[in-house]
């Protein structure tokens, strides 16, 4: 696939000590440096200096995902190897390259005392602050030279400071748009997918803004559009996930049934040929039990509510909280007596922005509708907001009390193991 005009512009102009793409969901930040890479690293300059090469992503399985996995491609195994048994190295033309997942603080002693000649960073705005301030004291040698992408953050977020400060910083923005590459169809789902939120700036326009007022605005300003006809009862629920989240002194404790429903394929009017159905996420039934339940009153609860769903035949597997495993077992030992159709698992428990972000984008799409059943979530959608504080520049979700964050927490449970399967 050739570059596209923005990518041979960052070939031709990254030759700062610090060089960075900031932008929108794919629009070709990182396609260029796959070509750009392979330069950096046999740069004589390099080959003959001392020091290491850093690959620094979130994980290290996101930079095997985003990185190693596409250029081995397009160079082949013989240039880029495949991450060691540990994931933390791999050779890339002919050279031994460090893998560091950057997402926690915990991971700056992996790079502590090195001499880095070269760091290529992916998803910088989701690495720990305290990690790019180590990274910031290594880059010592005269050839040390910094790649990084990022989508953007709020305008507090650390990492915009740092693009603000005046360094030697070339920086270059993306919008959606400037991938010439992506199918126009996919790029006016994805816009509106994400239209009316705080995403559809940051992720289709490349924009550094903050992130404030209702979460979910399009959901408050009009509930009725995603709730389901009264006495509508689902006929191709396929599956069912219900989501817990175990209440404490100041919470509630919260469950939500999620079910997937199959749609069948139909003949609008004035078509010539059937659509192909497809599939969507139902809320079928929602509670909210204020107060602190002992393990007896929580077991007998959860027991009742699954009960409810028993007349769908299908199979159920209920999602918790996996911070209260005792709370959990209890939930298990009492299934296995009063709904043994019922498997209680631990919750994957993702980032709560990326549970957002889904959340949000199965709405626009129509693939995430209430049943008359559902007030809980209907509230909870409708109250969520946006703190105007943040945690080292990230998102935060306002949990104050004046909004049901248990039911939230629930749903999401419930709903963030299709994330793969829906986006």
């Amino acid at each position: 696939m050739p570059l596209t005009e923005k990518q041979r512009e960052f070939i031709a102009r990254a030759n700062h000590r610090w060089n960075v793409k900031v932008g929108a969901v794919r629009s070709g930040k990182t396609y260029g440096d796959y070509f750009l890479i392979p330069h950096r690293i046999r740069d004589p300059a390099r080959t003959s200096s001392g020091g290491i090469v850093l690959l620094v992503g979130a994980t290290t399985a996101t930079v095997a995902r985003n990185i190693l996995d596409p250029m081995r491609k397009i160079w082949g195994e013989a240039l880029v190897g495949r991450p060691s048994s540990d994931g933390g190295s791999v050779t890339m033309f002919g050279e031994k390259c460090v893998i560091v997942g950057a997402s926690n603080s915990g991971q700056v002693a992996k790079i502590q005392g090195a001499s880095v000649k070269y760091c290529y960073g992916d998803e910088v705005t989701t690495w720990s602050p305290d990690l790019f301030s180590m990274l910031q004291s290594r880059l010592d040698r005269p050839c040390s030279v910094f790649d990084g992408t990022c989508n953007p953050a709020g305008p507090r977020h650390w990492f915009k400071k740092f693009l603000d400060s005046g360094g030697d910083i070339y920086c270059q923005t993306y919008t959606i748009d400037d991938n010439p590459m992506l199918p126009p169809e996919f790029v006016r789902a994805l816009k509106e997918e994400y239209a009316g939120t705080v995403w559809y700036d940051r992720y289709i326009l490349g924009r550094w803004v903050a992130a404030e007022g209702a979460i979910y605005r399009r959901f408050a300003d009009s509930p009725g559009d995603y709730t389901l006809p009264a006495g509508y009862d689902p006929s191709a629920v396929s599956r069912i996930a219900v989501g817990v989240d175990f209440g404490g002194n100041r919470s509630a404790t919260a469950f939500v049934a999620v079910g997937e429903e199959i749609l069948e394929p139909y003949l609008p009017d004035g078509a010539e040929k059937a659509n192909s159905g497809g599939r969507r996420l139902l809320v079928l039934a929602s509670e909210r039990h204020s107060g602190e339940l002992d393990s007896g009153e929580l077991s007998a609860r959860f027991c009742e509510f699954c009960a409810r769903l028993e007349h769908y035949g299908c199979e159920i597997t209920a999602y918790c909280d996996n911070a209260e495993p005792v709370l959990m077992r209890s939930l298990k030992a009492a299934a296995r007596e009063a709904a043994p159709f019922v498997s209680v698992r631990p919750a994957l428990k993702l980032p709560v922005t990326d549970r957002i972000r889904f959340t949000l984008r199965l709405l626009a799409s129509g693939r995430l509708m209430l049943t008359e059943h559902a007030d809980t979530v209907s509230e909870a959608l409708c109250d969520a907001r946006w703190s105007d504080k943040t945690d080292a520049g990230r998102d935060v979700r306002l949990d104050d009390g004046s909004s049901d964050i248990d039911t939230l927490d629930a749903l999401e449970y419930a709903i963030e193991r299709e994330m793969s399967r829906y986006v």
